[in-house]
């Protein structure tokens, strides 16, 4: 994995840069700018500390908190990446239910408080990449995803992990307006292999940097899989089913021909619409200056997860 130091962390004008979406939206550029940047840290000094085990050290040089929760792809609050920090904000949370079923012998539902109580949490820092080819450098706060599983005991059919996100149009508007939420049909569904979700780099996450996550981070939990693209990021799940069958994730019905089931960050396969050889690290200049570096296979992770893929050819399986 490469080695990021202190010229990778991500600098305020991020906030400067915003995709134009939210022009069509006729909202306007005032609402892009520079308060976000306060509403952020506000919500941060509000956020509840988490209790976890500390890990080990990282030369990783993590991306600065408020960029983490600023800048952010969570289509039920929006389009543009600084929609779900204005909209999520009053996303309630507890009380929460983690329904799991399907083929288990052992199904059950969490809730709000067993999210945080059921497994013993820990930090996970992590490289973070979207498929749009930026990345961030985040700690997480959770639990292993196969701790779970082992709770639920698949039965021999279970094949695949299906996530599904809460479907609430009165709280998550993007649910009830499909040009706001991006032409998705909701409630958004993903899912891995079984396989990939008992490696032990799979989290569910609760928090980050040592407190509870954000609504627009994907409260109160979500799933963090750091060799996949972005868009393996669900959050605020509020079901998981273990599957005989491949679900259609919502990608993959939204675009087929750009967003495949496995989603593995691939360099060597471009983007119908870009390259995915380099990447930009978020904030690292301006529009001009960005930052890029090469792209790593399966996201620095290769070493952990190629097993998980062997004879798979990751060029037609994208």
């Amino acid at each position: 994995m490469k080695r990021l130091t202190h010229n990778d962390v991500t600098p305020e004008d991020i906030f400067n840069q915003r995709r134009q979406i939210i022009k069509a939206m006729g909202l306007g550029i005032a609402g892009l700018s520079l308060p976000q940047i306060a509403f952020s840290a506000e919500q941060s000094a509000q956020s509840k500390k988490l209790d976890f085990k500390a890990v080990a050290k990282t030369n990783l040089t993590l991306t600065p908190e408020n960029k983490i929760i600023g800048y952010n792809n969570f289509y039920e609050f929006g389009t543009d990446k600084s929609d779900p920090a204005k909209f999520a904000r009053d996303l309630k949370t507890d009380p929460w239910s983690l329904e799991i079923s399907g083929e288990v012998e052992k199904p059950f539902v969490l809730n709000h408080s067993q999210l945080f109580n059921t497994f013993p949490l820990e930090e996970r820092i992590y490289r973070f990449r979207c498929v749009e080819a930026w990345s961030m450098v985040v700690p997480w706060v959770g639990f292993e995803l196969a701790r779970l599983i082992e709770m639920a005991k698949p039965t021999s059919k279970a094949k695949f992990v299906v996530f599904h996100t809460l479907h609430d149009p009165e709280q998550m508007p993007g649910q009830k307006n499909k040009f706001f939420g991006g032409g998705i049909d909701y409630p958004y569904v993903e899912a891995l292999t079984l396989e990939e979700a008992m490696n032990p780099l799979t989290l569910l996450s609760v928090g980050l940097y040592g407190k509870m996550l954000p609504p627009q981070n994907g409260a109160p939990i979500r799933l963090v899989v750091p060799w996949k693209y972005g868009f393996k990021s669900i959050k605020s799940i509020v079901k998981i089913t273990f599957s005989e069958t491949r679900p259609r994730t919502t990608w993959e019905k939204l675009a087929p021909h750009e967003y495949g089931f496995y989603a593995n960050v691939n360099p060597n396969v471009d983007h119908p619409r870009w390259s995915q050889a380099s990447e930009r690290v978020i904030g690292s200049g301006g529009l001009l200056s960005v930052k890029r570096q090469d792209t790593l296979m399966f996201n620095g992770y290769e070493k952990e997860v190629a097993h998980l893929y062997k004879g798979l050819d990751l060029r037609v399986n994208f």
